[in-house]
């Protein structure tokens, strides 16, 4: 199948380029990052990944502003500073999670207007705190708005709902039939993150993400569309960490570049 991965530029402390050139290592294809508003910042950051030979997912998650109309201006501020990168798609951590319907839907049919605009597909990530924020209301969204398409990160529905999600198997259907791009970050009942995928106490609940990412891929090798994977395990407070030391229990490179080379094994991308 045809398949892409992408590192996230959240939490990387190294020198822009010097991440980009670990990142092309070790065999990603692009990164997933917002971008600065400064032409000039930006311009250097689009040079450096095009050095690398790297694609841009671009990422909107600054959705602060409580007063809907604010926030519908910033919005689409930060779309389309994303949109004249030209990524290969903008993922939104779309509204907030106190919104109304109502409000939330304005926002993503303001997406929707800007991505036939530009040409540029902008999908919405299942977040908490944001719209998508759980499986029952992903799901009338889903239901109400037919062409609407999510990043999905399963890890946070499995921390919000405090379970492996088997009591809502139809939300979780209508999801995956809607999935463009996923985040790969493992979940479990009391947080987004377990603390090593790599563990095997973490057995089962990686299972039961290997097998919902399992049912996205197959509808997409069997569409001949294209899947993107970025592997989103992030640093603290995501990455749990020693008591004052602070120190994370692992790497964060080395358990998302870990995740990477799982799945490409798994869906023969390598």
């Amino acid at each position: 199948m045809n398949i892409k991965f992408f590192a996230p530029e959240w939490g990387n402390t190294l020198p822009f380029e010097t991440f980009c050139r670990n990142v092309a290592n070790a065999g990603y294809d692009g990164v997933e990052m917002a971008l600065p508003l400064e032409r000039a910042e930006k311009e250097h950051v689009l040079a450096v990944l095009s050095d690398h030979g790297l694609q841009l997912i671009g990422q909107y998650w600054q959705s602060f502003e409580k007063d809907i109309e604010e926030h519908v201006s910033n919005y689409e501020k930060y779309l389309r500073n994303l949109i004249t990168a030209g990524p290969l798609l903008i993922n939104c951590q779309t509204g907030k999670d106190y919104f109304s319907f109502d409000k939330n839907r304005r926002l993503f049919e303001l997406a929707a207007k800007l991505s036939v605009e530009s040409g540029i597909p902008i999908i919405h990530e299942t977040h908490r705190g944001k719209s998508m924020f759980a499986a029952h209301v992903t799901f009338e969204y889903l239901k109400a708005i037919p062409d609407l398409r999510i990043t999905l990160d399963i890890s946070h529905w499995c921390a919000v709902h405090e379970s492996l999600l088997a009591d809502l198997p139809d939300e979780i259907a209508l999801a995956i039939t809607h999935t463009d791009h996923i985040h790969s970050r493992v979940g479990h009942t009391e947080g987004p993150q377990v603390n090593d995928p790599r563990a095997p106490e973490w057995g089962e609940v990686l299972n039961a993400h290997l097998t919902w990412w399992d049912q996205v891929a197959a509808i997409h090798s069997q569409r001949g569309s294209t899947l993107t994977v970025t592997t989103e395990f992030g640093p603290a407070p995501y990455m749990p960490a020693m008591p004052y030391t602070e120190m994370p229990l692992v790497s964060q490179w080395d358990v998302n570049v870990h995740m990477m080379n799982l799945l490409k094994k798994r869906y023969g991308a390598v």
